[in-house]
């Protein structure tokens, strides 16, 4: 019996012993013979390298496939510190073949001091063909520096989208310490627009390579290799056409104009000039061309159309009419007379017709655009229904438009004033009807606000079409709730819009489409940027008599066609004084080639998704 116990405890231990000694020989076996060169190669330490690899940024392109953001070689010069003992020699060396300024000097010494040794250092950048050469020559003189082959982020498109598709730069501290993965030489973050926006999509996730090198630091083989991940690609909604277009009927003026589409709130095209060179930022913006930028008056670096602020001017009666009616403040048989001017206590508001307009009903306010017809409504209304309204059509709230740096503007109300420390006047109601006073909207809330009439429907702007080959539900058109307003009320207000442009007396017969069979609604404004006296007025005061500076904007938007809404545009020209005459035929020439410029091809997915499914917000 013991005998037998014995020989099975024997049994069991050798079993042990056995499978030990077999787990040991099959991982000596893959150590030595099939990954005995990978740590041969390692146990020469300081012959083995460590290196991260970028990933390729996303590329942009617009509904049609048109590059509009993508990606060029460059090459580069780097150093590897742990393969060189003394840095400052190297640099010595280096500066001799390639001159470094103070300045680059003191960044690599600060990158020097804050970078693992295995992250490799940027010595230049966009090197020459010629430099490259000199370089790769003088090798065994500079150790650890070796010739790399970057990424640029080029624009093809260049000033034509700058402001939509945005820019990217080098990271600054607080974006490393964020993700460390940035002190990879060439690393960019995004900056404004769709690059800022979606970032983190476009840039992926890095690898790492592990590299045999000599002894002067030239790589002998690849060890080991785990890619990164690229950034996804984004098509976007804008049409280049319809961009390029738009751009030439703004030239030369400071000014912005914005194309939706009403029905999903795709944004087709979207203008601010005047504009900029994105790949300066890339490459190194000088200080001559950043002096001339923050100089310049008509501010080409900032999007005017989605974060300049404008009083919306008569734009927003439209609004002031709904919150009138929808509040029983007025009805559809409302008459209000407008002898030219508006009494209130001591204080007097003017028409800007000096003889007034006469008796007029929701339709006739709009389509002269009477001051004192909607001076009356506000009035009547309160503020409080027409913030709230405002905020409903989409003025002074986030629109949740996907670009960065959009600006929601201003909608007052007593409570916003009171935390001024400061009283809410009625005389802030009467002017704020009219869209004065301290209410400020953009180019790109007015296209929301005029796609919402158009439609009835609270669609939201935007301009990312697909993400990674997937169809975004906001291109969807019921996607996007109804507005649950009396669409009797919609109906006034869209006649009201026809007759300003469409009908005898009209504010806006410059603004006619001469398209058979098409027409187009919409409302001017002007927004003053001064107050004007009453001494003034009454004295037949000319605005254009004002320095540019203090003239008032102009404004205009509308939708078309008038039956079927198919675009919605706004413009705005800074200091263009009226809203009619400047405006409202640059909006007419936009929405002429918004109707022409194919439409039925409008709809194309771009060339470079796959056949999209709707999925995600």
């Amino acid at each position: 019996m013991r005998s037998g116990v014995f020989t099975r405890r024997a049994l069991f231990v050798a079993g042990a012993e056995i499978a030990v000694f077999g787990l040991l020989g099959a991982r000596l076996y893959k150590m030595q013979v099939v990954d005995g060169a990978k740590y041969m190669a390692m146990a020469r330490g300081n012959s083995v390298s460590m290196r991260l690899l970028p990933a390729s940024r996303g590329r942009i392109f617009d509904r049609f496939g048109t590059a509009v953001a993508t990606n060029r070689q460059n090459w580069r010069a780097l150093l590897m510190v742990e393969q060189t003992d003394d840095t400052h020699s190297v640099l010595d060396a280096f500066s001799k073949l390639v001159p470094l300024s103070d300045t680059e000097r003191g960044r690599i010494m600060r990158e020097l001091r804050t970078h693992q040794r295995y992250v490799p250092v940027l010595l230049r950048d966009f090197l020459t063909w010629d430099q490259m050469a000199l370089i790769e020559v003088n090798a065994p003189t500079l150790p650890g520096v070796l010739i790399d082959v970057g990424s640029t982020r080029i624009y093809p498109e260049s000033e034509l989208l700058a402001h939509t598709v945005g820019y990217v730069g080098p990271p600054h501290e607080s974006d490393i310490k964020a993700d460390p993965t940035l002190t990879m030489p060439g690393s960019r973050v995004g900056r404004t627009g769709v690059e800022a926006y979606d970032d983190l999509e476009l840039r992926g996730h890095a690898g790492a390579q592990q590299l045999e090198v000599n002894a002067v630091g030239r790589v002998i083989r690849e060890l080991d290799r785990q890619e990164g991940t690229p950034g996804i690609d984004i098509g976007l909604s804008i049409d280049a056409r319809l961009q390029r277009a738009t751009a030439a009927h703004l030239t030369g003026l400071s000014a912005s104009a914005v194309v939706m589409d009403p029905r999903n709130g795709e944004v087709l095209a979207m203008v601010s000039q005047p504009s900029f060179d994105p790949s300066l930022f890339d490459s190194g913006v000088s200080n001559a061309q950043w002096h001339a930028w923050m100089s310049d008056p008509q501010k080409p670096l900032v999007n005017k159309a989605s974060a300049g602020l404008y009083p919306p001017g008569s734009t927003f009666k439209t609004v002031t009419a709904m919150a009138g009616l929808t509040s029983g403040a007025i009805g559809p048989g409302t008459i209000i007379s407008c002898p030219g001017h508006f009494d209130l206590g001591n204080a007097r508001f003017y028409c800007w017709r000096r003889g007034g307009h006469g008796p007029l009903d929701v339709k006739g306010g709009l389509k002269n655009s009477c001051d004192v017809f909607f001076y009356n409504v506000a009035l009547r209304t309160g503020i409080g229904p027409l913030a709230a309204m405002a905020n409903r059509f989409g003025i002074g709230v986030d629109t949740g438009m996907d670009i960065a740096g959009v600006s929601t503007g201003l909608m007052p109300t007593r409570a916003w004033r009171e935390r001024q420390h400061k009283p809410w006047e009625l005389g802030d109601t009467v002017i704020s009807g009219i869209g004065q006073g301290f209410i400020l909207s953009t180019p790109l809330a007015l296209a929301t606000l005029c796609s919402r009439v158009a439609t009835g429907r609270a669609v939201g702007p935007h301009v990312a079409r697909h993400r990674a080959g997937v169809l975004q539900v906001g291109a969807d058109p019921d996607h996007w709730p109804d507005m649950s307003l009396s669409q009797h009320y919609f109906s006034l207000v869209r006649e009201g819009m026809f007759e300003v442009v469409n009908a005898p007396g009209g504010t806006a017969p410059a603004a006619r489409l001469s398209l058979p069979g098409v027409q187009m609604a919409g409302k001017t404004g002007s927004a003053q940027v001064i107050r004007i006296g009453r001494a003034a007025r009454e004295h037949g005061f000319n605005s254009m008599s004002l320095p540019w500076a203090l003239r008032p904007h102009a404004l205009f938007m509308g939708f078309a066609p008038y039956d079927a809404p198919r675009y919605a545009v706004a413009v705005v020209v800074e200091h263009g004084n009226a809203g009619a005459d400047v405006a409202g035929p640059l909006a007419r020439d936009i929405m002429t080639d918004a109707l022409t410029l194919d439409p039925a091809g409008r709809d194309v997915p771009p060339t470079p998704a796959p056949t999209p499914v709707l999925h995600g917000a």
